[in-house]
């Protein structure tokens, strides 16, 4: 981080933070710029605020607590380590601190003050004007990396730790409205109260905010982010992220909106109305796909590969030992009733010479049923008499001969 840069320049809310009972609740650091109005109470590890900045609240600091001149609380201040607090500072409730206290002249504490260190009455400096004359001694030495760290360790947090919540210069917080001149950035998993103005806006995911957006530029919607309100710029954009709900209008110059985002209201834009889709993965390169093909051409040669072979030995025709004796010769009747033998070889290979055949055709192995001649028939009925009663109206065959044939249509 370059140190010439402002570090309250935005409006920065840190993952967590939350709105409970009229307090402003985080895990991280607070730090609030001069002349500005929080009208909640304030929760978090360590608190500063610049000069002339008013609570409307206690303030609760797990850590250390610095309050610079004509800073005002109207309510209890607890400290869980020092506590510093400038001239004509002033405390509505009790001031109990775990530390030590530096007390500036003039301040006034309305009920008990109670302190487990030491306690040193003077005109401590203001925080602003302490690190400026520090930075400056630690660039005149030329230890240009420490001061580089020093100012790194006061905006920005370690890894492990919580992100500081930022409130800038001459902004005013309450339950109605966030209103700052500067960018707003609120991180994940916030729960927030109140209108939130800025100059512009950036909104995490898994959000509540329970009020509308305004910004003169861009603002972005998280995914799985409620906004309870309209979503309005002046000048910019707007970016609805999936999942997230918007129960209000929504006026801007450019809208992108995802398929997956809810407006449960209008949406006015002067430019142009985009829908964003969902993408539906990286196209694969044709060596890839040739290659899947091709797997998956061999796995399915491979998996018919027993079938067939399964099929084939099973379509085989056992023979016997080539030992073993040969039976006596079955006779075979054939269709003009003479009786012939045949040998087993020969009965094998009219056997094997039909299976082929049946294989070759795909028909079935089983022979269809003969047909007899007209002229066996005869000969096998030769001498049977048709059994029928005395009519003389019928003939030797049992049919009238002057009977006349029926018309068929």
């Amino acid at each position: 981080m370059q140190i010439r840069s402002d570090p309250l320049d935005e409006l920065a809310i840190p993952d967590g933070t939350t709105v409970e009972e009229h307090d402003l609740v985080t895990d991280g650091d607070v730090v609030v710029g001069g002349q500005s109005t929080v009208e909640f109470g304030v929760r978090g590890d360590d608190v500063m605020a610049g000069e002339r900045v008013t609570f409307g609240g206690h303030i609760e600091a797990e850590g250390d607590c610095r309050l610079d001149m004509w800073s005002e609380v109207e309510e209890d201040v607890l400290v869980g380590g020092d506590a510093y607090l400038g001239e004509r500072a002033q405390v509505g409730g009790e001031l109990k601190v775990a530390g030590n206290v530096d007390i500036g002249d003039d301040v006034d504490i309305q009920e008990s003050f109670e302190a487990s260190g030491h306690i040193v009455i003077r005109n401590p400096m203001p925080t602003v004007v302490f690190l400026v004359v520090y930075l400056s001694q630690l660039l005149r030495i030329g230890e240009e990396e420490a001061a580089e760290d020093l100012a790194s360790q006061l905006v920005e947090a370690e890894d492990d730790e919580a992100q500081p919540l930022v409130v800038p210069r001459g902004a005013r917080v309450s339950d109605d409205a966030w209103r700052v001149s500067t960018p707003a950035d609120i991180g994940d998993d916030c729960r927030l109260h109140g209108n939130i103005r800025a100059e512009s806006l950036t909104v995490g995911e898994d959000n509540t905010v329970f009020g509308s957006l305004r910004a003169r530029g861009d603002v972005v919607v998280g995914e799985d982010t409620e906004i309870k309100g309209d979503v309005t710029t002046r000048n910019g954009d707007v970016s609805v992220a999936s999942g997230a709900t918007v129960w209000g209008d929504i006026s801007a110059r450019d809208v992108e909106l995802h398929e997956r985002a809810v407006v449960e209201g209008k949406i006015r834009v002067s430019g142009e109305l985009t829908q964003v889709r969902d993408a539906l993965g990286p196209e694969k390169p044709a060596d890839e796909s040739d290659d899947a093909a091709s797997a998956t051409a061999e796995s399915d040669t491979a998996d018919t590969a027993p079938e067939s072979e399964g099929s084939e030995v099973g379509d085989e025709t056992p023979t016997g030992d080539s030992d073993a004796e040969p039976t006596e010769t079955d006779p075979v009747e054939a269709a003009d009733g003479e009786v012939t033998g045949a040998t087993d070889d020969e009965a094998t290979e009219v056997v094997d010479s039909e299976d082929s055949s049946d294989e070759a055709t795909g028909e079935s192995s089983e022979d269809p049923p003969a047909v007899e001649s007209r002229e066996a028939v005869e000969a096998e009925l030769d001498g049977v008499v048709p059994m029928m009663g005395d009519d003389p109206e019928h003939g030797e065959n049992g049919y009238d001969e002057d009977a006349e044939l029926a018309e068929v249509e």
